[in-house]
């Protein structure tokens, strides 16, 4: 079988019937060997007797979401290639043909788009104004930023690609990300990605309301965009911490007086927050990337193995060590200033020269030694190789 059409479906019964029988007639129209899956995530309306009264194949999913729906319909495709697409009757089934066309020259992935800057068009009353002016434009264009992206429509739900290429990406997202998730995984893992121009008309539901939820769902693309990209999210943010507690130390350490401004003690324990903060963060950075990567989320990263080849979990160790040391001597020669006074008043403007750099070592070489074997615990390949017992059973053994 050539192409699999999967139709998510949750109470589409006023428009499901149009759907199928678009794909079915565009199949037949084209001589292209296929078949319709209407993955149903629950319907109470007539759904179901709908899809099955026109021949299209139901997989039932009880596991809620749009990403759900989707996971569990395609697992059950047969088709070398796959077209999703939604029951509301905002897209032309009849347009499938192009997909197919594109995906038999070797595309990988290829994405239906909407917008204008990349052909497509919106007819009136079929994409409210702040998705078509803002949120839709806006997320394409950090997808293709960020991510690099070859498309202008990430949040088109009309795609088609090889089920090869979908088993191999690995999709987690549940929820409406899925779409976004498949998009950005395959311009990380370098797929060949094309893109069809299309025409978005009016949602043909009348019984209820779109699913969507314009900043619920905007929010989750924008959360997962971040989680996706640790160095916005966290290693940029830490660095520039990192630098304002530095400079913060560099004026109060000699007591530097700018127009007035007195920086002193004060402005130690300001620079030691940042710093503290800024490091956690880098560190965030780092366990982030190395997860992702041993989870498959995201490609190898030649920078991150250049790295971990540069700091092993040794060398971060003994670095860690040494802070924590250097620390604890500032902190011993603050107690030996306060013995000098016979534990009584202390000038703080002094001591706190030598206590606060002191925590700072102490709290740094505290955490390089825990993110340290932390790191080491991210590096370990999790291998799950089968070994043949007596019985004749398979168990895997870790």
């Amino acid at each position: 079988m050539e192409l699999s059409v999967v139709i998510p479906c949750l109470d589409e019964a006023d428009t499901l019937a149009v759907c199928v029988g678009k794909a079915q007639r565009a199949m037949a129209e084209h001589d292209i060997d296929g078949e319709v899956i209407v993955a149903d995530n629950g319907s109470t309306d007539d759904s179901v007797e709908i899809a099955e009264r026109l021949g299209a194949r139901v997989v039932h999913v009880p596991e809620p979401g749009y990403g759900s729906a989707l996971m569990g319909g395609i697992a059950q495709a047969r088709g070398r290639y796959v077209l999703m697409g939604d029951a509301d009757d905002s897209y032309d089934f009849l347009d499938l043909p192009r997909f197919v066309d594109k995906l038999r020259e070797g595309y990988d992935l290829v994405q239906g788009c909407r917008l204008p800057s990349g052909g497509g068009q919106v007819l009136p009353g079929a994409m409210p104004w702040l998705h078509r002016r803002l949120g839709n434009p806006l997320f394409s264009m950090l997808a293709r930023r960020w991510f690099g992206v070859p498309i202008h429509d990430i949040y088109c739900g009309m795609r088609g690609f090889t089920k090869e290429w979908y088993d191999q990406l690995d999709q987690r997202c549940e929820g409406m990300e899925f779409a976004t998730e498949m998009i950005v995984k395959s311009s990380l893992n370098h797929a060949r990605i094309a893109e069809v121009p299309i025409t978005l008309h009016p949602d043909g539901r009348t019984s209820h309301p779109p699913h969507l939820h314009t900043f619920r769902d905007g929010w989750r693309t924008l959360r997962f965009f971040l989680i996706y990209s640790p160095r916005r999210l966290f290693l940029v943010p830490g660095m520039v911490l990192m630098l304002l507690g530095l400079l913060a130390y560099a004026l109060a350490l000699p007591r530097v007086d700018i127009g007035g401004l007195s920086f002193d003690a004060h402005t130690l324990v300001f620079g030691t927050v940042a710093i503290i903060c800024g490091f956690q963060s880098v560190l965030l950075a780092v366990f982030t990337k190395l997860f992702a990567i041993s989870e498959g989320l995201i490609p190898p990263d030649t920078r991150v193995e250049r790295l971990a080849g540069a700091v092993s979990v040794d060398r971060g160790l003994i670095i860690g060590v040494v802070m924590f040391a250097c620390g604890l001597v500032l902190l011993g020669l603050t107690v030996a200033a306060w013995a000098r006074k016979d534990f009584g008043n202390l000038v703080y403007s002094d001591t706190m020269r030598l206590a606060v750099p002191g925590l700072l070592l102490t709290a740094l070489g505290f955490e390089t030694v825990g993110a340290s074997f932390f790191v080491g615990v991210l590096g370990l390949k999790l291998r799950r190789e089968p070994v043949e017992v007596d019985q004749g059973q398979r168990v895997y053994a870790r």
